[in-house]
């Protein structure tokens, strides 16, 4: 998928940030790269409206933080395929990397400040393992898994 295969909005995010459109065969690559990266997980905006908020919204987060991230656009094919491996509960969202290790992720619309504050945060946070979806493991040799009845 191309730029000009997007939502105007969407198109606009990508011109702006000079962000990269992925596909889900072209996310790891890119993830890996060093520095620190901006992955925008878009759904469609018939679908999830928020998505064209996000689409505004990055851009400017770019700018507040002097473009010392590169962005990653995934359309909604490639968003739907990564997302899994983030965890999180809302769309639309974004996900901070550097050098392709998880900072952390902000899902769902927010406040202008929370955004702000949020992005300052992650951008020193230390690298760590991305959360999981929820589903409880347990070996194979710890007997039964807790009940909830």
């Amino acid at each position: 998928m191309s730029a000009s295969d997007l939502h105007p909005l969407l198109a606009r995010l990508v011109k702006e940030t000079n962000a990269a459109v992925l596909t889900a065969d072209s996310y790891d690559a890119w993830a890996q790269q060093p520095g620190v990266a901006m992955l925008v997980f878009a759904e469609d905006p018939e679908r999830f409206k928020e998505t064209l908020d996000l689409a505004v919204i990055v851009p400017e987060l770019h700018a507040t933080a002097g473009r010392s991230f590169r962005v990653g656009l995934l359309p909604p094919a490639a968003s739907r395929a990564i997302a899994p491996r983030f965890g999180f509960a809302r769309w639309p969202a974004f996900v901070l990397l550097r050098d392709g290790r998880y900072l952390g992720a902000v899902d769902g619309i927010r406040d202008w400040d929370v955004y702000t504050a949020e992005l300052q945060r992650l951008m020193t946070a230390t690298p760590s393992r991305p959360p999981g979806v929820g589903i409880p493991v347990a070996a194979a040799d710890q007997g039964e898994p807790p009940s909830c009845h």
